[in-house]
């Protein structure tokens, strides 16, 4: 079978190479197509694992999916540091040269569109979580330790301590929220726009707590220091976890209409708990004759445990 062309990113012209070891996915060289005022930057797949047919069959098989997209998104993150990437959806896939040319084309205004509005900008992901409290230290060996509360003697007894844990639950999620809520409001004071992701929920991503906030930002290059000085001196507080990664190529502010759908959530009194889907989160898109793909969103990252 002939190889076919898998497309991690679509770029403007750059003077830096890539890096020589740089390897993708299934282990294939990427490689830079200049077509028409565009750079595509692309690696040759095997058609048994990525022509329409097999691939549907194999993004059934999480091992191999978690490969590819580790594989997409090492050269998306190489293209980062050498211009600003336009990062296509994880599985876009063309027949040959050609065929990246015929997408190039075919996509050139919504392309040039969206690399003006992300130019100069990177992707910044914060996530606010709500766990329990420490466990507080025991005491020393020579005290004896507090007995041990006694098994509910009646129903209403049961109830009783129910209500209390559930209590202190709400407590604990709305200091979170408040948490989140504050931190978002400064936030938004670096960036330019905002995407909500859906919260993400412990037993599938393995994280411990409650996620309260899963936000990205698109920051300029300029701002970036002052936004994670923002997240790193924001006070710490019982029971509430705040994470940042970055920076990532603006993989949630990829698809044309972004722009307008952050806005739009920007204003919306920084719901913190809404969540929303993310450009990434659409599927793969396999366009065989080189016509039919589309930017928008990246491979899913273990840290946002899409």
């Amino acid at each position: 079978m002939t190889d076919l062309r898998y497309v991690y990113a679509v770029t403007r012209p750059f003077q830096a190479a890539l890096p020589a070891d740089l390897l993708g996915v299934a282990g294939a060289p990427a490689y830079r197509l200049d077509h028409d005022g565009l750079v595509a930057v692309v690696s040759a797949v095997p058609a048994e694992d990525f022509d329409e047919v097999p691939l549907k069959e194999r993004l059934e098989d999480l091992d191999w999916l978690g490969a590819t997209a580790r594989g997409h998104e090492a050269v998306v993150t190489a293209l980062v540091s050498v211009t600003g990437p336009l990062p296509l959806r994880l599985a876009t896939v063309c027949r040959d040269d050609d065929g990246v040319r015929r997408l190039l084309e075919s996509g050139r205004a919504r392309f040039v569109r969206t690399l003006d509005r992300l130019d100069g900008r990177v992707e910044w992901g914060v996530k606010v979580y709500t766990e329990a409290p420490a466990a507080e230290p025991k005491a020393p060996a020579a005290e004896p330790e507090a007995p041990a509360e006694p098994a509910p003697a009646t129903g209403r007894d049961y109830l009783r301590r129910r209500l209390r844990e559930r209590r202190t639950g709400e407590r604990s999620w709305e200091h979170a929220d408040a948490v989140a809520r504050g931190l978002h409001g400064e936030l938004s004071r670096h960036a330019e726009a905002v995407r909500w992701h859906r919260p993400q929920q412990a037993r599938l991503s393995g994280v411990p707590g409650e996620n309260i906030l899963n936000a990205a930002y698109l920051v300029p290059r300029a701002s970036g220091a002052a936004f994670v000085e923002t997240v790193r001196e924001w006070p710490a507080a019982p029971g509430v976890r705040v994470e940042l990664t970055g920076p990532w190529a603006p993989y949630s502010f990829a698809d044309a209409d972004a722009d307008a759908d952050a806005d739009a959530d920007a204003d919306a009194d920084g719901e913190a708990g809404a969540g929303r889907d993310a450009a990434g989160d659409a599927p793969p898109t396999v366009t065989g004759d080189g016509t039919g793909g589309t930017e928008g969103g990246g491979p899913p990252r273990a840290e946002d445990g899409r």
